[in-house]
C-alpha cells in the first residue's frame, strides 16, 4: 500500500514536470516562429512591436514556480535554497548580487574603453557652439548645458594617497568623506578592522595633473562610537573645527552618545600658519541622529542636533540650550542663512522649519511643514531660501518652494531603502548628485530633472560598502579644477571636467 501511493506520488511529479517542459518547449517555439514571420505580416499589424530576442520572451512567458529559479541562459529550472545554510545555496539575493555584479562590470568596460556618454539626441559640444552662435541659446542656457556636457563625459582617475602610516591606508576603510567651504581640505571617517572609527583630514591642494597625490594628516583620536553625521564648524574661523555627532553603540551604556567640536588643528599640519591649537569641545547629547552648524549671525556659535522625538540647539560659548518635541527622530538638519530659520528632516516624513528666535515652545513654533512618504534623509536650502530639496528613504528627491510648500521637480532613479544617505546640490554648476545603495552615483540636472550620468562602483557593489563623494567646482582651493571624488573601500578616486 505505501509502495504504490509512492509510487504514484512520483509519477505525479514526473508528470508535472514533463508538463512543465512541454509548456516552456512550446512557448519558446511559438516565439521562435513569431520572430520567422514574413515581412509583409509584420506590415499588417503596425501596432504590434516585434520581438527583439526570443531567449527573453520565452524566459518571461516561463511560468513562476513557488521555491524555483528559471535560468534562460541554461533553460531550466534551479530550486531556491534556504540562505542559512553553508553548502552555498542558490539564493535569490545571490541571484540578484550576480546580475547587480553583472551590469556594473558593463558599464566598468565602457568606462574603460573611453565611449562617450550622450545624454541626449544631438547634445554635444559642436551643436551647443553652433545654436549659441546662431542667437538659440541665450548665455545663461548656453553655460548651463555646457556644464551638464562635461559632467557627462568626466572620466576615472585613481588618486595617490600618502600618509606616515601607509599600513594604515590599506587596511581601513573609508566610511564618509566631506569637503570644506573652499574645497581644499577633505574630513574622513575610516572604519577601523578592530571596530570603531578614526578621523582623518586630507589636504586637495596635490590634486594636479597628471600625478593626482593628496597627503592624509592623522591623528589619535579614535571613538568606539556610530559616527551618525558630521558637518564643518566656523567657531574661530572659517571651517576651524568640524562637529561630529554619534550615537551609542548596542550594549555600550557607559560610552552614551554625544556632539564633538573637533579642531582642525588637532591634525598635523593641516591647520594654516599661527594658527594655534584649539581645544575639543564634547557635548553629552544621548541618541544624536544628525547636527547642523549654524552660520546665522542670530545663533552665533550655535549648533543642533537631532536626538529621538527632540531638536537641541546649543550654544558653544555660553552652554545655553534650546529644545523642541516633536513626535519622530530627526534625521537631517540644515540652518538657513538669510533667514533664522532651522530645518529638519525627520523619520515620518515630516521636514519642519523652526524659528530660533522663539522661545516659546507651544503649539505652533514650526514655520514651515512639507511632508514626504517616506523617513527624511537629507535636507539641502537653495542659495535664495525659497527652495529646499530633499531625499527620502524611499528613493524619492523633491524639490520643494517653501513659499508655497509645493513639489516643484521630482527627480527619478535614486535608490534608497534604509540608509542614511546625503544629496548633493551644486546650483553654479546646475546639477545634484546622490550615491544609492545599489553603490551607484547619479548626477541629474537641478533645472530639467533629467539624469545626465551614472558612475557604477570602482569596487563590488555591497550595502557596507557604499561610496562617499564629494562635488565642487575648485576642488584643491580657488585655482583648483572642477571635479567628482569618491572614496570607496580603501580608494579614492578622481573625476575631473574632460
Amino acid at each position: 500500500m505505501y509502495k504504490s501511493s509512492w509510487k504514484s506520488r512520483r509519477h505525479g511529479r514526473r508528470s508535472q514536470w514533463q508538463n512543465l517542459r512541454f509548456r516552456q518547449h512550446s512557448s519558446s517555439e511559438r516565439c521562435n516562429t513569431g520572430a520567422q514571420q514574413s515581412p509583409q505580416d509584420s506590415d499588417q499589424d503596425d501596432g504590434e512591436v516585434p520581438s527583439t530576442s526570443s531567449s527573453t520572451t520565452g524566459s518571461s512567458s516561463v511560468p513562476d514556480l513557488p521555491g524555483y529559479y528559471f535560468d534562460p541562459e541554461k533553460n531550466r529550472y534551479f530550486r531556491l535554497l534556504p540562505g542559512h545554510n553553508n553548502c552555498n545555496p542558490l539564493t535569490k539575493e545571490s541571484i540578484q548580487q550576480k546580475e547587480m555584479e553583472h551590469k556594473r562590470l558593463q558599464l566598468l568596460e565602457e568606462e574603460d574603453k573611453q565611449r562617450k556618454k550622450i545624454t541626449r539626441m544631438g547634445f554635444n559640444a559642436s551643436s551647443l557652439l553652433q545654436k549659441n552662435k546662431l542667437g538659440f541659446l541665450n548665455a545663461t542656457s548656453y553655460c548651463r548645458l555646457a556644464h551638464e556636457l562635461r559632467v557627462s563625459c568626466m572620466q576615472r582617475k585613481k588618486v595617490q594617497i600618502h600618509s606616515s602610516d601607509p599600513s594604515a591606508l590599506a587596511s581601513d576603510r573609508f566610511n564618509l568623506i566631506l569637503a570644506d567651504t573652499n574645497s581644499d581640505r577633505l574630513f574622513t571617517v575610516n572604519d577601523v578592522k578592530v571596530g570603531g572609527s578614526k578621523y582623518g583630514i586630507i589636504s586637495l591642494h596635490g590634486l594636479k595633473t597628471p600625478t593626482f597625490r593628496v597627503h592624509m594628516h592623522e591623528n589619535l583620536y579614535f571613538t568606539n562610537r556610530k559616527v551618525n553625521s558630521v558637518c564643518w564648524a566656523s567657531l574661530n574661523h572659517l571651517d576651524s573645527h568640524i562637529l561630529v555627532a554619534r550615537l551609542c553603540l548596542m550594549g555600550i551604556a557607559e560610552t552614551p552618545g554625544c556632539a564633538t567640536l573637533l579642531p582642525a588643528s588637532l591634525f598635523v599640519n593641516s591647520h594654516p600658519a599661527g594658527d594655534r591649537p584649539g581645544m575639543l569641545c564634547s557635548f553629552r547629547i544621548p541618541g544624536a541622529w544628525s547636527c547642523a552648524w549654524s552660520m546665522n549671525i542670530q545663533a552665533n556659535n550655535c549648533f543642533s542636533t537631532g536626538l529621538s522625538r527632540w531638536v537641541l540647539v546649543t550654544n558653544v560659548v555660553t552652554g545655553h540650550r534650546l529644545s523642541f518635541g516633536t513626535s519622530s527622530d530627526v534625521l537631517a538638519q540644515q540652518f538657513a542663512l538669510m533667514t533664522p530659520l532651522l530645518f529638519n528632516g525627520c523619520r515620518s516624513g515630516e521636514i519642519f522649519a523652526i524659528d530660533i528666535r522663539c522661545r516659546n515652545q507651544g503649539k505652533n513654533w514650526k514655520a514651515t511643514r512639507l511632508f514626504h512618504d517616506s523617513a527624511v534623509t537629507s535636507v539641502q536650502i537653495l542659495q535664495e531660501e525659497q527652495c529646499l530639496m530633499a531625499s527620502d528613504m524611499a528613493g524619492t528627491i523633491k524639490l520643494w518652494d517653501l513659499r508655497t510648500t509645493k513639489c516643484l521637480r521630482q527627480y527619478e532613479g535614486h535608490v534608497n531603502e534604509y540608509a542614511l544617505l546625503p544629496l548633493h546640490v551644486h546650483e553654479e554648476e546646475g546639477i545634484v548628485v546622490a550615491v544609492g545603495q545599489d553603490c551607484y552615483t547619479r548626477i541629474w540636472s537641478l533645472h530639467d530633472t533629467h539624469l545626465l550620468r551614472t558612475i557604477p562602483s570602482p569596487h563590488p557593489t555591497s550595502r557596507t560598502n557604499i561610496p562617499s563623494v564629494a562635488f565642487s567646482s575648485r576642488l584643491g582651493g580657488f585655482r583648483g579644477a572642477p571635479g567628482l571624488l569618491m572614496a570607496v573601500q580603501q580608494d579614492l578616486y578622481y573625476f575631473p571636467y574632460s
